[in-house]
């Protein structure tokens, strides 16, 4: 039952972190820091921009991201090619968050890949990487 475990095991992941931000008192979610983390590595991306790269349904990111905006993380900013979009991007507080959750994260994925070695992160990576592009659309 691999398919029960791998699920089983992203829920865990997901609470561990979630509660391990909560414990930090970060003030956000796994989910916003996931939006955060995107945001970092590209500002100023639509919301389905943001959408796709998290595998999170539209009404999911507009909620996310209008909590973000209301803790002064992110802003829209109307795109300067078509006035009826708008780009999401990083405020100073978003970075300062950003700067001030990185550590506990981090501290939190080393205590989830404990007794794991390079090798078997790279191994598991692949593999999951393999399943991913197995269960990809079909085009056409």
């Amino acid at each position: 039952m691999p398919g029960f475990t791998l699920e089983r095991t992203a829920k865990r992941m997901k609470q561990f972190f979630q509660q391990t931000l909560a414990a930090a008192g970060t003030g956000i979610t796994i989910d916003q820091w996931v939006v955060l983390q995107v945001l970092n590595q590209q500002n100023g991306l639509s919301q389905l921009e943001i959408a796709r790269a998290t595998y999170k349904d539209a009404p999911t990111i507009t909620r996310i991201i209008d909590l973000l905006c209301k803790k002064g993380f992110t802003e829209r900013v109307t795109d300067a090619n078509d006035r009826r979009k708008f780009r999401i991007e990083l405020t100073a507080g978003g970075r300062q968050k950003i700067d001030e959750v990185l550590p506990i994260i981090q501290h939190a994925r080393r205590k989830a890949w404990d007794g794991l070695g390079n090798q078997q992160i790279d191994q598991l990576m692949d593999t999951l990487n393999q399943l991913f592009d197995n269960l990809a659309p079909e085009e056409g």
